[in-house]
């Protein structure tokens, strides 16, 4: 296991989760993070509890901090991303976290995606002209949507942390504590400027879907 000292503290770290999440892609970095001084806190779709999936059965659950609609991005330092084929195939249909992770991306402060997590950032539309890993068959799917794949255990662009199964976490969460250490990329924050200067206007803009919602951020 990797060992740190104290980088993150004072941080704020969100890791965006559901069922079916990977067991070892979530406790790991949340550990590890942990005790690198950071705080972290499990954001979902929905309240309660998520499960795990761990050695192709339900696994152990773990409680969520709060529901994804009543949390902002401009509260957190930096995301992690679990893998797990369930919990990002749900994540990257959720409208939600599409627009948290939307709005995320824009700020350029660092994120760690595993395995098939790379889903949500397509999603999301920043793997475009990035270079990054993920689980081997969502390789064309990151092709396809623009991103520069290889088949390395852990690879890291402006901010952007990647890794490809939970044998990388090691090299994985080492890469990610010292990129949320560093904070906010400006290169990645141009060109996520850049980008949404450029692409078209979805049904609901980003900024005017947080200015509607109800909280108190």
């Amino acid at each position: 296991m990797f060992k740190s000292d104290k980088k993150l503290r004072d941080k704020k770290v969100a890791i965006i989760a559901t069922h079916g999440f990977e067991f070892s892609e979530l406790f790991e970095p949340k550990k590890a993070l942990e005790e690198a001084g950071a705080r972290v806190e499990i954001l979902s779709r929905e309240a309660g509890s998520i499960k795990s999936w761990k050695d192709n059965n339900w696994g152990e659950s773990l409680a969520v901090d709060k529901v994804i609609t009543d949390a902002h991005p401009s509260d957190y330092d930096a995301v992690v991303l679990p893998g797990g084929v369930i919990n990002a195939d749900t994540l990257r249909a959720c409208r939600d976290t599409k627009m948290f992770m939307e709005e995320f991306v824009r700020t350029g402060k660092p994120i760690a995606a595993i395995c098939h997590a790379p889903w949500i950032l397509i999603e999301a539309g920043c793997v475009d002209g990035r270079r990054l890993t993920s689980y081997k068959s969502l390789k064309s799917d990151l092709i396809n949507a623009g991103a520069y794949w290889a088949d390395e255990e852990v690879i890291v662009d402006n901010g952007l942390v990647t890794s490809r199964t939970p044998k990388d976490l090691p090299a994985f969460n080492k890469k990610m504590i010292e990129e949320f250490a560093e904070g906010r990329n400006a290169e990645a924050a141009q060109r996520a400027e850049i980008d949404q200067a450029v692409k078209p206007k979805s049904d609901t803009d980003v900024e005017t879907y947080y200015n509607s919602q109800n909280s108190i951020w």
